[in-house]
């Protein structure tokens, strides 16, 4: 049954008082119960919807995390809200039950410098937040307070620049060096002092990222896309 919107139409009588026309519709108890049923049908449908469209986008473009304790200051602080991308940096399975449709492998390569959210290899029901400085088939060696980096591209090795996002004639302590795989990264805390990182528990696999940060959205003070 088509049910369409009341309307009233109104004259005036003999005396002057707004009377409602004779052409008003009047609904049965049958009517809106039917209204009720489809009121229910339709908000089902919103929320069915509303589910086959969030829930792509949180499995397949970003995640949302919040930053605990100061391994990331000054340029992270506890409790800021970050949006982190993930399409494209991890594998992702869908699947339902036993049966798995597609599979969504990594299509993009993390760039030297990019803060990213990964997997604690050592708890991987945690998440850390950190900065990328090591790539994929280089040596990182970590001495006099200084990074150096060695791959084809500079086979005598340089001094990565970090003024960017550290202090000015800051040094990083700790000394270590690394030689890369296909599929491994050295990760670092900004703040190098209080940082649990690839100086402590070794090198980071690709399978472990989950993400590059792509947007601070809290403090919005602090907001900065990435």
């Amino acid at each position: 049954m088509n049910i369409k919107n009341k309307r009233y139409l109104k004259n005036k009588n003999k005396n002057g008082k707004a009377v409602q026309n004779s052409t008003e519709k009047y609904y049965s108890k049958e009517d809106a119960s039917t209204r009720g049923i489809g009121f229910f049908v339709e908000l089902a449908k919103t929320i069915i919807l509303a589910i086959l469209i969030v829930a792509p986008i949180k499995i397949f473009v970003m995640q949302p995390f919040f930053v605990q304790g100061m391994s990331m200051e000054p340029n992270f602080h506890d409790g800021e809200y970050l949006i982190v991308r993930e399409l494209g940096y991890k594998t992702t399975a869908v699947a339902a039950g036993n049966k798995n449709f597609f599979t969504v492998k990594p299509f993009k390569d993390i760039k030297r410098g990019e803060v990213i959210v990964f997997h604690n290899p050592n708890n991987p029901s945690q998440f850390f937040i950190k900065r990328t400085i090591g790539l994929p088939g280089e040596k990182v060696v970590i001495k006099d307070g200084k990074v150096r980096i060695y791959n084809k591209q500079h086979p005598k090795g340089f001094i990565l620049n970090e003024n960017k996002y550290l202090p000015a004639n800051f040094k990083t302590g700790h000394a270590r060096s690394f030689s890369l795989g296909s599929e491994e990264y050295v990760v670092l805390g900004d703040n190098r002092n209080n940082s649990s990182d690839s100086r402590y528990w070794g090198v980071l696999k690709k399978d472990l990222i989950v993400g590059r940060v792509s947007l601070r959205a809290w403090p919005l003070g602090n907001f900065k896309i990435f």
